[in-house]
């Protein structure tokens, strides 16, 4: 680790947690270079859906490759973009009615946050937003403004303005009834509240400890929002592209978004891309080249993007995450049940679960534990106390045991 401690940022972060020097991977699986194999339960942030490396697409890029094919080129027109464009919709979008244009930006979830952030400001000509308690939207000024995380917001050095902050559903003081007082407010021309430009939301918070919100609390911040004339934004980065057991994380709860924001796992390969489905009537605001990006044509993430739309063509791998995730749950679960006045709760959908510890001294030494017996896992939320489990969702049953049986060991050691 020598160079890396000599030369690199004090800011790197994961490398402390992961104290290795990883050579290779293959799926659910890193190797560092002392041929040691870890099962990786923390997947690239959830970048890495489809796995390391996955052979479908890795064919696709070299060939790409061979071929010359366009490896950048802004937003001109290329084989490989239409492509993507052409599986998207027909794929994902026709199936569902959906007629959102694709607009990318820079490739990454926090680019795709500032362009729907300027959209839905440009579209209202309003300036405040609404984001909610415990969301993480990404690290730039705008997305950091939404976050809620004050680590976070500490490091901005400027003022994180024109956001109003709403308790999630889960959170204290959340629920149905906080959008109705809001509404409320909205409502009264004497409250001094002024109708926002967009509410943003996570559908599951996974950033902030896997907090899974209910359709009922989206579907009346949704109807509140286009009531009042704002947008409404579904986060979609971390959740989308198949984690909860269907391609969005919204999908099936009833709701319409006038933006929807990916990144992360929409390059397939764990190669950079970012996009928002904007709905045509908003879209139609911009004016050509008004947002710009040098990265948001991305060729290899195109080819391999393209290649991971072909897993929704059936619902063969959404039914194995569906499975995999009854499975994460139920061995949580019976952990939590073996420690019953702990407090730890289990909470998730589909291969995105969590298992609250209460204390983030436990969760770090469960970390800790994991990676010195062959996992990789990472904290999340409050203080660092929630354990987040997002496998690739490609995780053959044999490596998704032998995790959960390392977490399972981590927690009776620990607590």
């Amino acid at each position: 680790m020598e160079a890396f401690e000599k030369w690199e940022s004090e800011i790197r972060g994961y490398s402390r947690t992961y104290p290795t020097v990883f050579a290779s991977a293959s799926n659910a699986r890193q190797v560092d270079e002392a041929g040691r194999s870890y099962v990786d339960f923390f997947g690239g942030a959830g970048v890495l859906n489809f796995g390391h490396n996955n052979e479908r697409m890795k064919r696709a890029m070299i060939e790409f490759l061979e071929a010359d094919g366009v490896a950048h080129s802004l937003d001109m027109a290329t084989t490989t973009k239409r492509d993507f464009l052409e599986r998207f919709g027909t794929t994902i979008l026709e199936p569902r009615g959906m007629t959102h244009k694709m607009q990318f930006m820079g490739p990454t979830g926090s680019n795709a946050v500032e362009a729907a952030l300027k959209l839905a400001r440009r579209v209202t000509g309003r300036r405040n937003v609404v984001a909610f308690s415990h969301g993480f939207h990404g690290m730039t000024l705008g997305s950091l403004a939404l976050t809620a995380n004050d680590f976070f917001r500490q490091a901005a050095g400027v003022p994180l303005d024109y956001v109003e902050r709403g308790p999630f559903d889960t959170a204290p003081g959340g629920g149905v009834q906080a959008v109705d007082d809001y509404r409320a407010q909205l409502e009264d021309p004497s409250s001094g509240r002024i109708p926002p430009a967009a509410f943003v939301v996570e559908v599951i918070q996974a950033e902030g400890g896997v907090n899974v919100a209910s359709a009922e609390w989206l579907q009346a911040v949704q109807k509140l929002a286009h009531d009042v004339g704002a947008l409404f934004i579904i986060d979609d980065i971390q959740v989308g592209c198949g984690r909860t057991g269907s391609y969005f994380g919204f999908d099936g709860l009833g709701l319409d978004p006038d933006i929807v924001c990916l990144a992360k796992g929409i390059g397939g390969y764990g190669t950079p891309l970012a996009m928002n489905l904007v709905k045509p009537e908003h879209d139609a605001h911009w004016a050509p080249g008004e947002h710009t990006g040098t990265f948001r044509g991305q060729g290899l993430s195109f080819v391999a993007g393209t290649v991971a739309l072909g897993y929704f063509d059936d619902d063969e791998l959404m039914n194995e995450v569906v499975r995999k995730g009854e499975v994460m749950r139920s061995a949580l679960q019976s952990l939590a049940d073996e420690f019953p006045d702990s407090g730890f709760d289990v909470r998730g959908r589909g291969m995105i679960q969590a298992l609250d510890v209460v204390d983030g001294a436990i969760a770090k030494k469960v970390v800790a534990y994991c990676f010195e017996h062959g996992m990789l896992i990472g904290a999340c939320g409050s203080g660092g106390r929630v354990l987040k489990l997002i496998p690739p969702l490609t995780t053959p049953d044999d490596d998704l045991q032998e995790g959960l049986d390392t977490l399972v060991s981590a927690v009776r050691a620990s607590v």
